[in-house]
């Protein structure tokens, strides 16, 4: 209870000062408004549904700067090419665009439901012209695959969606297609998808990450796999661990580099 209320405490307090319109936002959550609308410190304006699992990547991005950004890419030349893989709500590619300017990024987004919402941000943020969403998820085959959609724009979806979930088919491609539709020359990879990451990564070749320069993962607690298995992978396309923040021993983020990074 007392850890309950800790978090909801600092949500509260997160909520007010890192958010331009928060009061208005904790209204909208005490009045179990169906949509939230935040509005962000860099002038963005992003609309997620009112649950939990949807909100938890505003505050990670827009707050708490989860990935990193300024560090991990502010030192990359002015027009860049990211792959965001698993692009929720579009946290990640509007952060991304508004630090560099003249980046462009090809965004892949599993769930049709949150899908929408990706697509929404976008366009109300007038990024689509630097910014491409796919309703497609990234995969070790091409095709189709079935995947749990938890629906709601909730972050759990596929290996973590909750039992009883909507399973759908849904269109898939390879890492190395994916790189493709983002012209085949790609800087930053983004990828957060739920423990699909194993799938994706052990299915591509090292070869496909030729050219690219940073990849930050979330990696999950999958059974069978482990991230060791990864970070060799990375090695082998000489991507090595610049910074490693583990929740537990089998999930965490991980930040991989070409070259080394100040600390």
């Amino acid at each position: 209870m007392l850890e309950r209320l800790t978090r909801a405490s600092k949500r509260v307090r997160q909520t007010v000062t890192g958010f331009d319109n928060g009061p208005a936002v904790l209204t909208q959550i005490a009045r179990r408004s169906p949509d939230l609308v935040f509005k962000t410190d860099n002038g963005l304006t992003v609309a997620c549904p009112n649950v939990a699992g949807a909100r938890v990547p505003v505050y990670e991005i827009f707050v708490e700067d989860a990935y990193r950004l300024g560090w991990f890419t502010g030192d990359l030349g002015p027009e860049l090419q990211a792959l965001d893989i698993g692009g929720h709500i579009g946290c990640f590619s509007m952060a991304f665009a508004t630090l560099h300017p003249n980046a462009r990024v090809q965004t892949f987004e599993a769930s049709p439901s949150t899908y929408q919402y990706t697509r929404r941000n976008i366009e109300t943020n007038k990024l689509d012209d630097r910014v491409t969403v796919e309703n497609v998820a990234v995969s070790s085959s091409t095709g189709t695959l079935s995947f749990a959609d938890n629906q709601g724009g909730s972050g759990l979806n596929g290996i973590t969606a909750p039992e009883g979930s909507k399973v759908i088919e849904i269109p898939c491609v390879t890492f190395a297609e994916a790189k493709a539709h983002a012209g085949g020359s790609v800087d930053v990879v983004k990828i957060d998808t739920e423990g699909a990451e194993y799938d994706i990564v052990l299915g591509s070749d090292p070869a496909d990450w030729k050219g690219v320069e940073r990849v930050v993962l979330e990696y999950h607690d999958v059974p069978g796999y482990a991230w060791s298995e990864l970070k060799e992978f990375f090695a082998s396309a000489d991507l090595h661990v610049v910074r490693q923040e583990p929740v537990t021993e089998r999930l965490g983020t991980a930040w991989l580099s070409r070259t080394p990074l100040p600390s």
